[in-house]
């Protein structure tokens, strides 16, 4: 099985979108039994950004249950690749990790217009769906 971590500041928007498109993808391709998506922040906040969540339910996607968490080396042990936005892999990944880190440099979407809050949903989209297509070559 191959494990993804998607990891942010607060894991209350950046994150939380590119895990919830992540979910879609691995559904959509069915690829449920192949591939094990964690989430986490290095300061996680106290609930995701609401303007988050009202533009993902807005593509039927309802996030509006989860709470962020921190991410921690146990998290990202197992894990192949490590995407990050805004936050540094080194700082929460064991000393002998030999997985692959992606830095995707996205702003926190905190207190964004709800317009510029899916311009970053349809970039999120994109790039998980372009990082999906690369783990099925």
């Amino acid at each position: 099985m191959t494990r993804v971590a998607f990891v942010c500041v607060g894991n209350a928007g950046r994150s939380q979108m590119a895990t919830a498109y992540a979910e879609s993808e691995r559904a959509r391709r069915n690829l449920n039994d192949e591939i094990e998506i964690v989430t986490g922040g290095t300061d996680p906040r106290d609930h995701v950004h609401e303007e988050v969540v009202d533009v993902l339910r807005e593509e039927n996607i309802d996030i509006s249950d989860r709470t962020p968490r921190k991410i921690t080396a146990e998290d990202v042990a197992d894990a192949e690749y490590v995407v990050t936005m805004g936050c540094d892999a080194s700082g929460f990944t064991p000393r002998d990790w030999d997985g692959t880190t992606e830095q995707w440099d996205l702003t926190d979407p905190q207190g964004e217009d709800l317009d510029a809050v899916r311009v970053q949903r349809d970039e999120i989209k994109r790039r998980v769906s372009e990082f999906f297509d690369d783990l099925e070559d």
